[in-house]
């Protein structure tokens, strides 16, 4: 657990930069054996491109840094439980474990709107773990939300 908190920690502060930039405060890391090999936060109005969430920016470095599609031994840290996009890219990239903090019943893919990551649904399971510093998590979103409006 306290690992996850790490990890989870340095997520909350990709969110915060999110949230600076005036995006939804959505932050993600991937770890592999110890290391942080990617890093981000959502981008999605910065960019103009509706796929800029944390968890795509995320994979798609580490796929670069390890020279692999497959991340098999990697984690991926996400402030709020991923969409049905990301959850779809972390199994294509064979995504070892997925943690999250705040559950989004309105568009989670873990168990929340719709559950991607049911063992035996796709060619490849991943393990899940939800809850991970939530209040946090959901905290910096609702208040990201509540300044709207």
């Amino acid at each position: 657990m306290i690992e996850h908190e790490y990890y989870m920690r340095m997520a909350l502060q990709e969110a915060q930069k999110a949230f600076d930039e005036d995006e939804v405060p959505v932050g993600a890391v991937i770890a592999h054996k110890g290391a942080i090999i990617g890093k981000g936060h959502n981008q999605i109005k910065t960019l103009k491109d509706p796929t800029a969430h944390a968890e795509m920016i995320v994979i798609t470095q580490a796929a670069s840094y390890l020279e692999n599609e497959r991340l098999n031994e990697c984690t991926l840290y996400v402030t709020i439980e991923p969409c049905s996009m990301c959850v779809g890219a972390a199994i294509l990239a064979r995504i070892k474990t997925i943690v999250f903090g705040a559950w989004d019943p309105k568009t989670g893919a873990c168990g929340s709107a719709v559950e991607l990551t049911k063992k035996g649904l796709f060619n490849h399971d991943i393990e899940v773990t939800g809850g991970i510093m939530e209040a946090e998590c959901r905290g910096i979103i609702q208040e990201f939300f509540l300044k709207k409006r």
